[in-house]
């Protein structure tokens, strides 16, 4: 089966079976144009977005999802989608997220194209797959590059909730390793953004193993001495907390995240225990030393900022 999956693509065996040696002996001296795509892309892609939908379709105000009060949608905006009245934060997309993250006009995706493959025949999928490309201007769900926060650069993957709730597969495996390994390569500090339901079981065990996979290329990051931050959101659970959500060197949260594998009403009817009140959430995660610091969405980039310019010492 797996023969006759990529028997078209002998480059992406590497899902499989790539060796440590093999990962980084290739294109040592690589140029990072080579891996990046063309500078502002992500700010370009935006802008049309925008240009398509007309003012008459946008609404002016917006309900909090929380404490239901109406709230203007340029005042979200402008607070990075953190409700002003009650500080709840509400999903966001990833080129968002980016946009409001990283110096203006540094940000470069990394060109990670991988083949759409369906190894459970599952309907509709690919025709999902395409919408889904169509609706979020993504390619998968993660968006990877490097920018620059506050001056310094840095590899940073964000995961997107709007592509099939962040659910990692064999092309999201692929992109968060190649991650890691562009980060190895160019020595540079790794951020990564987790949003995900975890596992996406329109393939089955193939997605699954993207949790050993990721997790030994965080391995291999760390061993090379890379600094490696964590900052999850709302909600990251599943096969995605099981990996490398729960491996950086520094673990930052977004308030209020759901953060665990299982949910806590399954926990809940396997126990057949009442859990603790805000079990799973970010705040009783950094009480038990789960996570580092809790971090609004509206001081990230400068808490990053801050770590980054603490660990810019050249790596060798």
């Amino acid at each position: 089966m797996l023969k006759n999956l990529f028997g078209k693509h002998k480059k992406d065996a590497l899902y499989f079976n790539m060796t440590k040696d093999e990962t980084y002996e290739a294109d040592v001296e690589m140029n990072p144009d080579d891996v990046l795509e063309k500078e502002d892309s992500i700010d370009k892609s935006a802008t049309k977005k925008k240009e398509d939908k007309t003012d008459s379709e946008t609404p002016e105000m917006m309900t909090c999802s929380k404490c239901n009060k109406e709230v203007s949608v340029s005042d979200m905006k402008k607070n990075l989608y953190v409700c002003p009245e009650c500080g709840y934060h509400h999903p966001i997309s990833a080129q968002r997220r980016i946009r409001g993250l990283v110096d203006q006009g540094t940000f470069r995706k990394l060109k990670c194209n991988i083949p759409f493959v369906n190894p459970l025949d599952y309907p509709d999928y690919e025709d999902k797959i395409t919408k889904l490309k169509n609706k979020t201007n993504l390619d998968e769900g993660v968006l990877s590059g490097i920018g620059e926060i506050e001056g310094r650069k840095a590899v940073i993957a964000v995961m997107g909730s709007e592509f099939l709730m962040g659910s990692m597969g064999i092309a999201v495996g692929e992109k968060i390793t190649n991650a890691f390994e562009m980060a190895d390569r160019f020595k540079l500090p790794l951020i990564i953004f987790t949003a995900s339901g975890g596992a996406r079981m329109q393939e089955g065990i193939l997605s699954l193993m993207q949790m050993a996979k990721t997790s030994a290329a965080a391995e291999r990051f760390n061993e090379h001495g890379g600094l490696y931050i964590a900052c999850l959101t709302n909600p990251t659970t599943g096969g995605v907390s099981a990996s490398f959500a729960t491996l950086g060197d520094i673990t930052l949260a977004e308030p209020g995240a759901l953060i665990g594998f299982a949910g806590p009403r399954v926990i809940e009817q396997t126990i057949g225990q009442k859990l603790p009140e805000g079990f799973q959430r970010a705040e009783y995660l950094e009480t038990h030393g789960y996570v580092d610091r809790i971090v609004s969405r509206n001081d990230m980039r400068t808490v990053l900022g801050q770590i980054l310019r603490l660990h810019d010492k050249r790596r060798k």
